[in-house]
């Protein structure tokens, strides 16, 4: 494994601390994994640049990076399900999404020409998603209650048109037989 794998790896490892920093966690503990996720999630723009940088970009870091960023993602999102933070139909709504992106992913047949890239839309909804959730995950006062739940929604309005943006070109091309 070269160093931009990793340093993906590295990002997967803060996965499991925050889930137990979070379980009944005080206000210390809260700041804590909030740290740890703005980390974990600072290492994936660390991690592309190097490979392209460093002309090591692999096979296997094009399958973790992206499967990687989706569990840093939806396992804190699932915490705060559990801890009232966020409705759970809001974190499906992100979940479905990325479901349906990694399964076209993967699909030969529903790609014509190729995978897109990330494009200005996806990037605004990691950076959101990210914002939203260390805004989350932080005991913030009162007053911040209401921003992070616009943040939240936010960032689900963004992964809903990112994915949308991201499956109209390939829905209006001609499907071919085989």
């Amino acid at each position: 494994m070269n160093l931009p794998t990793w340093i993906t790896v590295s990002r997967l490892l803060g996965v499991p601390l925050i889930l137990m920093l979070l379980t009944q966690p005080t206000p210390y503990e809260r700041w804590i994994a909030a740290g740890i996720f703005l980390l974990a999630a600072g290492t994936d723009w660390l991690d592309g640049y190097l490979a392209r940088k460093l002309n090591q970009v692999t096979e296997l870091g094009k399958f973790l990076d992206p499967l990687v960023d989706k569990l840093l993602v939806l396992a804190p999102l699932l915490v705060l399900v559990e801890m009232n933070l966020v409705p759970a139909w809001g974190v499906f709504l992100i979940l479905a999404r990325e479901i349906t992106i990694a399964g076209w992913r993967v699909n030969p047949a529903m790609q014509s020409g190729g995978v897109p890239g990330a494009n200005l839309w996806g990037k605004a909804k990691t950076v959101v998603q990210i914002i939203a959730i260390t805004a989350l995950i932080a005991p913030l006062p009162e007053a911040f209650v209401l921003p992070s739940q616009i943040l939240f929604w936010l960032a689900v309005a963004l992964t809903l048109v990112s994915g949308a943006l991201y499956l109209l070109p390939a829905l209006r091309a001609p499907v071919e037989s085989p």
